[in-house]
């Protein structure tokens, strides 16, 4: 249930804002943001260490990132499949996926901010689309921009766990002042009243509306938030701060990536 809210306004110092939320069976081993791709030097992000990728990548210099949900839908076929851990580190490097393929991909919504705006692209294995997200606040879930996919969890339950996630943290994002993360102070200073919210907001980790989680489906493995990425992109620079989840509401913990 990976989440993504982007906030977008064209007249303001930092125009983009985007958080990521991984979440993720938590058995699953990964590294924190480096360069890890000696094909794509330039590019910082997480390393997946079971398949290669990435689920957000960044490029300091063109001051743009890509973070990548999973979807629903039908299954690539099995003996083409490939990775969708590459898709953020093409979309990074040549400004977008739209000239790829995406039958070897089992269903994906990627985000792709930029300083003057941001898309998301989404595939259900039979469609590929792509929109210009609005000014103001969008939350992008496992079933789609603003939970409208064509193709959605076939699950009640997770579908209520996205819904109730959404409304919570668009209301509490919303409601506090936007903040102008510029220069290389701390992330509690550059995020201001945001980072409260962005760690958890107070709520129990096993609260529907949870946006730090841990959950126990019922197969012996944890689902939960693996990590947290908070990136401002504008024409002046570029801001990237990470930790690992769950991190202090108070600015410790988290990785200043990169300052443009």
């Amino acid at each position: 249930m990976c989440t993504a809210f982007v906030s977008i306004e064209p007249g303001a110092a930092v125009p983009v804002l985007l958080l990521s939320v991984r979440d993720e069976y938590l058995g699953r081993a990964w590294l924190p943001p480096d360069h890890h791709w000696p094909d794509r030097p330039q590019l910082v992000g997480g390393l997946d260490l079971a398949a290669g990728g990435t689920w957000l990548a960044v490029d300091p210099a063109r001051r743009t990132a890509a973070c990548l949900l999973n979807g629903f839908g039908p299954p690539a076929p099995a003996h083409s499949r490939r990775t969708r851990g590459r898709l953020p580190l093409t979309a990074v490097t040549e400004g977008g996926i739209g000239h790829l393929d995406p039958t070897p991909y089992d269903p994906f919504h990627l985000v792709l901010a930029r300083p003057d705006g941001a898309t998301v692209t989404s595939w259900d294995g039979g469609r590929l689309a792509e929109r210009e997200l609005p000014p103001g606040l969008s939350v992008v879930l496992n079933d789609g921009l603003e939970g409208q996919a064509a193709g959605r969890s076939a699950s009640e339950r997770v579908g209520a766990l996205m819904a109730a996630r959404a409304d919570h943290f668009r209301a509490r994002f919303a409601a506090a002042p936007r903040p102008r993360p510029t220069g290389d102070g701390p992330a509690g200073q550059a995020w201001g009243a945001w980072l409260p919210i962005v760690t958890g907001d107070g709520l129990a980790l096993d609260e529907d509306a949870a946006l730090v989680q841990r959950r126990d489906f019922g197969d012996g493995r944890i689902w939960g938030s693996s990590s947290i990425s908070l990136l401002a992109l504008g024409p002046g620079g570029l801001r990237y701060d990470f930790a690992s989840a769950p991190v202090g509401s108070h600015g410790s913990g988290w990785l200043r990536v990169a300052v443009d």
